[in-house]
């Protein structure tokens, strides 16, 4: 799983997420991409989900880049607990996604097999993606 190896502060407060990504909007690596149409969290898990459909698909050709990085922790108290006595455990580590941010790149299939590996993967994710591809090559 995904996680940092080292953090300034334990626990983080939520914050608020909203607005449109203004870096990471473009293809940088792969030919195709998988880009968020909405804004959310994305698990560590989920991100891993979404790798191994990706990395099924590419059958030993082809390359994956992971564009995001699951860095926000985010506590859970458990369960039956009375209010109070401070804030939680950490549960797990999510990724905080703007729209228009690409989340994977891909390289090394065909067209119709890059849109259908990155199709499956942005079925395991929770937000909206579209897969986008490198225009004038």
């Amino acid at each position: 799983m995904l996680m940092p190896k080292k953090v300034k502060f334990r626990k983080r407060q939520k914050g608020r997420l909203g607005g449109k990504a203004w870096r990471g909007g473009s293809l940088s690596f792969g030919e195709y991409g998988l880009k968020s149409l909405e804004v959310g969290k994305i698990s560590n898990r989920q991100i891993e989900a979404a790798r191994v459909v990706i990395s099924r698909s590419l059958s030993r050709g082809g390359k994956v880049w992971i564009r995001i990085f699951p860095d926000t922790p985010y506590t859970k108290k458990p369960l039956e607990t009375r209010m109070g006595k401070g804030k939680g455990p950490i549960e797990g580590w999510v990724a905080k996604i703007k729209a228009g941010r690409i989340l994977f790149e891909l390289e090394g299939l065909e067209g119709a097999e890059a849109h259908r590996a990155l199709w499956l993967a942005a079925r395991k994710l929770p937000l909206k993606c579209r897969v986008v591809e490198r225009t004038g090559l």
